[in-house]
């Protein structure tokens, strides 16, 4: 074939070059001579988890720290805190009443927000805090009311009232006389209007004075309830009373001996006009 000489670098034939290789299998040698390595046979790893399962499971946590603390089997988180507050409301309770309540109540509330023990103790301290509160309550009324027994009336009252048998005073009239027998609360009227007893005299034995037996205490009053404690518009058939002190009142502070006119039928206005 004769050349072509007018043709292009790249439209010229070229010599021929080795042949091939086969395909359908490996070569019996690499170009250097040396048989080529066989492949591994090793199993690929398995995946790790990652994230919070990673750290539930033991393994470490990608990107950072777990952000839950592992605890190995047979280990437990340690138990919540008591709360201090509710521990002092028991004893504040005990002591000071209403200080226990307002501990208890505050215990409660962080107990609630923080998740610590001691709901048990708070309630307690509330409720020992409200049964002392309310007891101060009671004894603080009967006190009072036991002061307002020994204060006297101020004469004659506005309107009929229920007092105590040691407040009454020189001039103060009753409904009725009560029957015999010990005498604590009576019924006090104005003497303007209808009553059947009224108080002529009244004697105080000493705040500090011994308590002197019962028939010296019935003579002393006695002696202040002569006819002489009358008035002269005192009607015929008007009895003379004494209420004396019983060893058992002189214990409670009773230290009044009073003298009462007493009748069936109403009496006039003042005995002691």
């Amino acid at each position: 074939m004769a050349d072509d000489l007018f043709a292009s670098p790249d439209d010229r034939p070229r010599p021929p070059g080795p042949p091939p290789a086969p395909s359908g299998g490996p070569p019996d040698a690499s170009p250097s001579g040396v048989p080529p390595a066989a492949p591994s046979a090793r199993p690929a790893p398995p995946p790790q988890p990652s994230g919070d399962r990673a750290a539930t499971e033991g393994y470490p946590a990608t990107g950072g720290f777990a952000p839950e603390t592992y605890y190995a089997p047979g280990w437990a988180p340690p138990p919540p805190r008591t709360e201090p507050l509710a521990v002092a409301s028991l004893p504040a309770g005990l002591l000071l009443g209403p200080v226990g309540i307002g501990l208890g109540g505050a215990a409660l509330s962080r107990v609630r927000a923080y998740r610590t023990r001691g709901r048990g103790l708070a309630l307690t301290g509330m409720v020992v805090g409200a049964a002392v509160t309310l007891g101060w309550v009671v004894g603080g009324l009967a006190w009072w009311q036991g002061e307002q027994a020994r204060t006297p009336l101020a004469g004659d009252v506005d309107e009929p009232a229920t007092v105590h048998a040691r407040q009454l005073v020189l001039g103060s009239c009753l409904d009725e006389l009560p029957s015999d027998g010990e005498v604590t609360r009576v019924r006090v009227v104005p003497c303007a209007d209808e009553h059947r007893a009224q108080v002529v005299a009244r004697t105080d034995f000493g705040a500090d004075e011994a308590w002197p037996g019962q028939t010296a205490a019935d003579r002393r009053v006695a002696r202040v309830c002569g006819p002489e404690s009358l008035g002269a518009a005192a009607p015929e058939g008007v009895e003379r009373v004494v209420w004396v002190p019983t060893e058992a009142s002189w214990r409670d502070g009773d230290r009044t001996g009073l003298c009462l006119a007493a009748s069936d039928a109403p009496l006039p206005a003042d005995l002691l006009g």
